[in-house]
This record gives C-alpha cells, sequence and structure tokens, in this order.
C-alpha cells in the first residue's frame, strides 16, 4: 500500500503549505479572554484559561491524514458526495482576497510543525508576541476572529487498479471545510470526533492532489445563531453545532478480557477478539494470525470476523495489572496482522493489555458516620477495595500541539511519585491522546475520564445527541483496551449547574448522561467499565452536595459559604472528586511572565498579577484567608510563600483541583505551568504515604464561636486550654507494628520540652484512633488567667512520627502548630544544612537539623536551566530529628530555602 510519502511526521511536515489569510482581523480591545468548555482538543490552541471551568475555548489548526492505499479488491463508499457545496477552492481563495480593511496579511507560508495550530506557526514567524508574557494575551485575540486556510498536496499511484485513498482527519477545531481537488468533501463541527473517508480512485490525480481546510471562526458563527433554550441560567448558546475533538483509528481490533476469581484467590482470564475489517477480502487465500507477547501462546489462523478466544488461562502464566502500590503493571501486547496466501502481511495492528478488575461499590451503610447514613462510593480493584489519592487534570497547554511525550511523561511520573494514584481528566478539557493514557497504564495511575461536557446546559436535539453519540463511540472504541480506566464520567457540573441557578426546569442534556453515554460504555466496554452519571452525583433528586452518596467538589471553602480551611475535616464525603485552595505559581514562573515589566508592577495586587489570575474575586478570597492566618505584606516574594503555605495547609488528599496548569498563572494547580511543585505538592505526597500519622489540636473555649475551632482566642473569646486527637493510616494489606513517639516544643520557652511514646498496631487499608490526650506546655509563674501567657499550649508545637517497631526506620511525620500563624512569634531555627556529592554524578543528598521548630523548609535553586527534583522538600523539621533529601540535577547550582518567618529565599 502507498501512504504518498506521509509515512512519518517529518515526511508529512515537509509536504504540508499553510495558507495564513485573515479575516477581520482587528483586535478587539474589549473582548473578554476566552475559557474552555466543549472546545478543548488535541491539536489546537486557545487563549488562557487556568481556573474558570467554562465558556468559549477556541482554535485553529491542521489536519491529521492517513493516506492508505489497498492492492487487494477494495470496495468504497460510492454513495460519497463530492459536492457537498457550491465553492471551489479558488472560491474560498478569491472570496478571503477581496476581504476589505484587512491590515494583517501573511501569504502563502510554510507550516513548521505537524500537527499544526495557528497560534504556533504565527509564533515561529514572529508575527505574533509570547502570549504567556505580560499582558501580551490582548495582542493575540485577533486571532480568534480571523478565518484560516491550510493546503498540502500529495501524489497518488494510478497503476493499480481498485486502489483508493483513506483520509483520515483528527481534530478538525472545530467548524472546518475540507476541499480535495476543487470539491468540497467535508464540513466538520465536532474538535472531538475523527472523520475518515475512503476517497476513490477517479476521484485523485497521479500527483499534486491539493487538499485545502478552511477554518471559520466559530465565535462569528456562533453570533448568528439564537440560544437554544430560556432561562438566567449560562446557557452557552451556539453549543448545538460547535463541540470539538480528537481521536485516532486504525484496524479495529478490540480485545475483551474477564478476568474471574475463585474464592481461594486464583484466578481465570477468558480473553476474546473482535477483529472488524475494511475492503474486499478473499477469506479462502487470506487470514488472520493472532498472538499474545509476553505470554505462553501459539499464534493461530482464524478466519474473517471469527471471536478469537482464549479462556482459562491460569494465574501461574497470566499476570495481573495493579495499581501503583498495589503490585505489578503487567502488560500484554496483542497483535494482529492479516496475510494473504503466501504469508505476507497486508496489514496489521496491535493493543497493549492488561488484565483486571474494576467496581465502584456503592453499597448502603450499617452505622452511620458524622454525616448520617447512606451509601459508599469507592472503587475496587481485583477484588481490594483502595483509597484513591490524586489530582485533577487539565490540558497542559494551552497549545496543544506543544504537549510533548516527554512532557505527558513529566507530569504523570510527578503525580505517580507524589504517592497518588488516580487523575480525573476534566470534561471541560479534552479527549488525551493515547500516550498518556498509555503511560498512565505503565505507571499504575487509575483514570476517571469525564465525557467532554462542563458547567454547562446543553440542547438535546436530534442532531446534536446523533453529533455527541459519534463522538462517544470514537472515544471508548480508541480508550476502551487501557487497564488504567476504571470509570467514565458523564459531565463536570451540569447537574450542579442546573440546582445551582434553579430556574431551569429541566435538564434537556439528561438523555445523553442517563441513557445514550452509558448505553455506549455498557455496550463497548466488556466487561463494562463503571460509568457515574455526572461529578458531582449522589442520585436524591439530582442532588450534588449530600455528603452521604455519590461524589462531592467541595467548594464551601474557596468559594461557597467560604468557610475557614481549618473546617475542611467537616466538608468530607464519600468521595470527594474536587477541592482546593489557589496559590502564587514559584517565583522563577512569576519572573517570566513578569518579564519586561516595570518595577511598579512587583507588587500582589499589581494588574500584572490580576492578568495572570483568572479565579472569580481572587483578591478578596486572598485577603480574607491571608489576613486570618498570616501577617499582611506587600513584599512580593514574601507573598508568593505564604499564599504557598496557606495552599500546603489547606489541600491534602482525595482527587485534589488541580495537579498541571496550562499557561504561567495563579491557580489552584499543586505544580505551575513549567512542572515546578509548590509547597502542597509535597504536603500531598507525605498525605498519600502507604503509612502516615495525623494530628488535630481542638482548641477549647469559654464558650462556641464561629472560628475554627483550632484557632486560640484572646478578645471576647477565652481559650481555656487544646486537646489533641492521633491517629494513624496504613494503606497497605498487611499489619503493621509501630512505635509512636510525640514530642513537644515551646516557641517562647527554649528550655522547655515534653515527649511520650506508645506501641501501636496499624490494621491494613485502613485508618486508626491511636490516642487523645491534653496537649502539654510549659507552667506560667506570675500569668494573670485570660492573658495569652495563661494557656500552656498556646505556642507548643507537636512533633508526631511513627517507627518501624522493628528497625526503628521512621515511617511517617507530622506536626501540628498553633493556630493561627500571625500570632506567633517563630525564633530563629538555627537550620544547618550540608550538601553531599552523590555516587551518581547527577544525585546529592542534603541533610539539615535545627535547634528549633520550623515549619515549610522550602529549598529552590537559584539559577536558572533544568528543574531540580526534591525527593522531599517544604519540611517542618523539629530538633533532634535529622532529615534527608535527595536531589537529582543540581548540577552545581546554588541551592536557597525559605520557611515560615523568613519567607524571603537565600543561598544556603
Amino acid at each position: 500500500m502507498q501512504n504518498g510519502g506521509y509515512d512519518s511526521v517529518p515526511a508529512r511536515t515537509s509536504l504540508v503549505d499553510t495558507v495564513l489569510k485573515s479575516r477581520n482581523p482587528q483586535i478587539r480591545k474589549d473582548r473578554t479572554t476566552p475559557y474552555p468548555s466543549r472546545t478543548a482538543a488535541i491539536n489546537s490552541s486557545a487563549s488562557m484559561f487556568s481556573g474558570i471551568r467554562a465558556s468559549d475555548f477556541e482554535k485553529f489548526l491542521v489536519f491529521n491524514v492517513d493516506l492508505r492505499t489497498w492492492h487487494e479488491d477494495a470496495t468504497y463508499n460510492k454513495a460519497l458526495k463530492f459536492d457537498l457545496g457550491k465553492h471551489t477552492t479558488a472560491d474560498v481563495i478569491r472570496e478571503l482576497d477581496v476581504v476589505e480593511n484587512v491590515d494583517f496579511r501573511l501569504g502563502w507560508k510554510k507550516a513548521t510543525s505537524f500537527p499544526s495550530e495557528i497560534h504556533v506557526e504565527l509564533l515561529s514567524l514572529k508575527a505574533i508576541p509570547d502570549p504567556y508574557v505580560g499582558f501580551n494575551e490582548h495582542k493575540v485575540q485577533w486571532i480568534g476572529d480571523a478565518e484560516w486556510l491550510y493546503q498540502c498536496t500529495f501524489p497518488f499511484d494510478l497503476s493499480i487498479p481498485h486502489q483508493y485513498a483513506k483520509l483520515i482527519f483528527e481534530g478538525l477545531d472545530t467548524i472546518c471545510d475540507v476541499y480535495l481537488n476543487n470539491s468540497k468533501i467535508l464540513a466538520t463541527d465536532n474538535v472531538f470526533r475523527t472523520y475518515a473517508y475512503e476517497i476513490p480512485q477517479e476521484n485523485l490525480l497521479r500527483s499534486n492532489n491539493t487538499l485545502l481546510l478552511h477554518f471559520k471562526s466559530a465565535k462569528a458563527l456562533r453570533s448568528l445563531k439564537k440560544p437554544s433554550m430560556e432561562g438566567s441560567a449560562p446557557v452557552q448558546p451556539t453549543l448545538e453545532m460547535l463541540v470539538e475533538c480528537m481521536t485516532q483509528m486504525g484496524l479495529d481490533v478490540h480485545v475483551r478480557n474477564l478476568v474471574e476469581f475463585q474464592p481461594d484467590g486464583a484466578f481465570t482470564v477468558t480473553l476474546k477478539l473482535d477483529v472488524a475489517l475494511s475492503g474486499a477480502w478473499d477469506a479462502s487465500g487470506n487470514a488472520l494470525l493472532v498472538q499474545l507477547a509476553n505470554a505462553e501462546q501459539s499464534p493461530g489462523k482464524f478466519q474473517r470476523n471469527s471471536v478469537v478466544m482464549w479462556t482459562n488461562l491460569e494465574n501461574d502464566g497470566i499476570q495481573l495489572w495493579w495499581p501503583v502500590g498495589y503490585g505489578e503493571q503487567t502488560l500484554y501486547r496483542v497483535e494482529v496482522s492479516l496475510v494473504n496466501k503466501n504469508d505476507e502481511v497486508i496489514d496489521s495492528a496491535s493493543r497493549r493489555v492488561g488484565f483486571r478488575t474494576v467496581k465502584l461499590i456503592q453499597e448502603p451503610l450499617s452505622e452511620p458516620d458524622q454525616y448520617g447514613l447512606g451509601t459508599t462510593f469507592l472503587f475496587e480493584i481485583n477484588n481490594v477495595r483502595m483509597f484513591m489519592g490524586g489530582s485533577n487534570w487539565i490540558p497542559a497547554d494551552n497549545f496543544l500541539t506543544q504537549i510533548s511525550a516527554e512532557r505527558y511523561r513529566k507530569w504523570l511520573t510527578l503525580l505517580r511519585d507524589g504517592n497518588q494514584n488516580m487523575v480525573r481528566i476534566w470534561g471541560g478539557g479534552m479527549y488525551e491522546p493515547d500516550v498518556f493514557y498509555d503511560i498512565c497504564d505503565e505507571l499504575g495511575i487509575l483514570v476517571w475520564q469525564d465525557f467532554q461536557f462542563a458547567c454547562g446546559v446543553y440542547p438535546a436535539h436530534e442532531e446534536f445527541v446523533a453529533n455527541v453519540r459519534q463522538e462517544a463511540i470514537d472515544n471508548v472504541t480508541r480508550l476502551r483496551h487501557h487497564p488504567s480506566i476504571v470509570c467514565y464520567c458523564g459531565n463536570n457540573e451540569d447537574y450542579q449547574l442546573v440546582l445551582q441557578w434553579g430556574d431551569v426546569a429541566q435538564l434537556p442534556a439528561r438523555i445523553l448522561y442517563e441513557d445514550v453515554l452509558p448505553d455506549i460504555v455498557a455496550t463497548l466496554t466488556d466487561p463494562p467499565v463503571p460509568y457515574h452519571r455526572g461529578s458531582p452525583y449522589g442520585g436524591k433528586g439530582w442532588d450534588t452536595s449530600d455528603p452521604t452518596i455519590g461524589d462531592v467538589h467541595q467548594w464551601n471553602i474557596w468559594g461557597g459559604k467560604e468557610l475557614q480551611y481549618q473546617e475542611y475535616d467537616r466538608m468530607g464525603g464519600r468521595f470527594i472528586s474536587e477541592f482546593g485552595i489557589p496559590s502564587m505559581p514559584s517565583m522563577r514562573t512569576v519572573n517570566y511572565w513578569m518579564a519586561g515589566a516595570d518595577e511598579s508592577q512587583f507588587y500582589p495586587q499589581s494588574q500584572l498579577v490580576a492578568q495572570h489570575t483568572k479565579a472569580g474575586s481572587f483578591e478578596r478570597r486572598f485577603a480574607i484567608v491571608m489576613n486570618e492566618n498570616f501577617r499582611l505584606t506587600t513584599d512580593f516574594e514574601t507573598h508568593v510563600f505564604s499564599t504557598q503555605l496557606m495552599q500546603s495547609e489547606a489541600t491534602s488528599g482525595v482527587l485534589v483541583w488541580q495537579l498541571n496548569d496550562c499557561w504561567p498563572v495563579v491557580s489552584w494547580a499543586i505544580a505551575d505551568y513549567f512542572l515546578r511543585p509548590k509547597p502542597v505538592y509535597y504536603t500531598i505526597k507525605r498525605e498519600l504515604a502507604p503509612v502516615t500519622v495525623g494530628i488535630f489540636r481542638n482548641v477549647v473555649k469559654n464558650r462556641e464561636n464561629d472560628r475554627p475551632r483550632q484557632f486560640y482566642e484572646f478578645g471576647a473569646i477565652q481559650t481555656l486550654y487544646a486537646t489533641l486527637s492521633i491517629w494513624a493510616t496504613n494503606s497497605t494489606l498487611t499489619v503493621r507494628k509501630a512505635k509512636l513517639e510525640l514530642r513537644f516544643f515551646d516557641l517562647l520557652s527554649p528550655g522547655w520540652s515534653h515527649s511520650e511514646t506508645q506501641d501501636v498496631n496499624l490494621l491494613p487499608n485502613q485508618s486508626t484512633e491511636l490516642l487523645e490526650i491534653e496537649c502539654p506546655g510549659p507552667s506560667r509563674n506570675n500569668v494573670v488567667r485570660g492573658e495569652p501567657l495563661s494557656v500552656s499550649s498556646a505556642n507548643v508545637v507537636v512533633s508526631a512520627r511513627l517507627l518501624d517497631a522493628e528497625t526503628g526506620v521512621v515511617l511517617a511525620r507530622h506536626s501540628d502548630w498553633p493556630e493561627p500563624y500571625r500570632y506567633l512569634q517563630t525564633p530563629d531555627p538555627g537550620l544547618i544544612t550540608s550538601l553531599t556529592q552523590g555516587e551518581r554524578s547527577n544525585e546529592t543528598t542534603l541533610t539539615m537539623t535545627v535547634s528549633k521548630p520550623a515549619k515549610c523548609v522550602f529549598f529552590s535553586v537559584e539559577d536558572a536551566g533544568p528543574e531540580v527534583q526534591w525527593s522531599d522538600n517544604a519540611l517542618d523539621l523539629v530538633p533532634g530529628d535529622e532529615q534527608v533529601v535527595l536531589v537529582g540535577g543540581l548540577n552545581g547550582r546554588k541551592v536557597k530555602v525559605a520557611y515560615f518567618g523568613r519567607q524571603k529565599a537565600q543561598v544556603i
């Protein structure tokens, strides 16, 4: 078969020409920045959207064309119409040429990358500034109002009868007309779909077949349509035909595997393959060869459209696939080849699979907890019920073609190394490319996959439903062989939006979430992968905030009731699939977007900081939380550190919003756009370790008030004393014997300390309450009752360690400091550090001790260059407990350190 020179990305790139012609390109200074909803997709670009989870996301990109020819007697769809419109390619170019008032015209330019998107092309031509720097975002808004053309030519061998070309378009974003040799063959309206067409030979030329793509402004077309329904809810008016996408196609091989466990723990695997072939095929002369690589199975020949089955693959020959932390990620490759009578391979396909079971357990509780009765919401993998700790995922860049496989691997490795085992693909982003899920399979990261609906009221007329149905079929078919995918979810916050606005009588898209999508998941996955109607969703009259059922998005800290973050322990539920608090990124990232800015912009509330903060009401909310917990400052670096410390204190586990960023910005991300982890990343890493220990301080007062229970009060409300509750969590599947060590230090009395120890047994796969005591403190002499010093524990730092009962190795640490932090007088901790070069040239050992307690000791590097990998960071240190951190990639650069009380970093 031929491929017209499109056998690799470099070859394709060299053949692609681009028309960069614009229509109505004037810069709209009053235009608001678009944000993503159903429009984020692979091979596309957009303006910045971090922090917002709904609206527009306009992108312009080229195509993914796969030219295939078949040497056997092929058939094709003769009903395919090549005159879908009256326009020819010449008509399109002529119309754009005569548009008046065009003040931006580059003419034909060579595309520099493949896949391509117009923002990246313009950046490579230096036709636009970097939109991530300064206020440049506003200088590129005109791109979404323009219309763009892409063109390429390709040859075709007409000498072999009955050949045809197969064109596969991926990620055409969004309103695009496709012309082949002056005939309009396709009009697209859904970037989340794959469009594949077989072009008969009589419609092709021996050379210079011209393919032209005309991308229209979705914004302009949207303004021509009317809203699909009435009401004051934020209905997105023209989503009926303005949806977007990405997938990959090939020889369709579906691998079905059923793992059945026996009472004794043994299991059997039943493996079935459904193989679908296109084109005419002589069953008497051709055959399918199927092989399960990595397993002791012999290849076999099978008839066309038959079901290939192996049964009773015993567990001594087949290994299960396990999530990270529970076992190995064993993967097998199923290889299928189509061969002719001479044993020559005509075509082939393969799928990499893993054998595992998955269930979403929603069982009634027999006893109430602090929230009442209700049902469970937990995942069971291979008969083991597991705690899910992870993050939400948004597109890793606004310019999606810029995300390499290496960058995907760095992000997902960062998540895995942070002791997280689940990632949720947010419904306002995109279906990720295959490489994303391949890496999740390899790393053992479980995937919760939202269908791409978010924060909107979508229509449900026949045309739209049919479009979405095909989108779902495309993507579930593409993704169903991945063992990492354990949940498909209908939407993000669509049920919640209806309840929030209250005046929408019904949710039209219920037919999608409750009928169409679950039916597709059940039909195309075997055994079925769990399906959840929405996130959040409980099921009781669409209730999305009931903590006793379903999953919950907990935004009553940052948003909602705007409670203090110390109240998170009361804001739980069966499964928290979103929560978090934003912070500034690292100073290196801030300096990137501040490049060239006037010194007058270097303060926390400046216009340029606001430009890079898309979260609504961030100034007021930051001011409230910072004022309650920290001493206010106008120093920029101190402010950055304090917001990061606040985030690390307020965010610990479940599915955090969010892992990553799509541009340099102030956001909820636990690592910024440049993959620089914030302190919260390391806090989460420690809290999701296999064994953890925790402390809750309850400050008892003379009467209740609306302040956090952890706050010491010295005003109208008086503090009496404080109690401590200590617990531990063991997520392993075996009992752990350990020693609990408690140590107490007073910030104002350096000569006082106290310690206690206790032997403990940590039960498997659960939390264990260990101890409840009154918090001790130094005795105070000559102090009048009611004065601050009369409460002996008001300045006491509590340190807990769990040590292995046999080896004495530290299993877990936790420190609890008195709050609010703004009251504290923090002494110089006497931090001593040493750096020792390891045996491997790229690894350094960093050792640290203190003579007084230190909070959030955070290390960074002084100079630019590749990111440094820290095995731990943002540490709470106490005297007598030396801590060691492994540092990778330091390469002789100087190390800086900051901590609470000295927030401006200094070289060690």
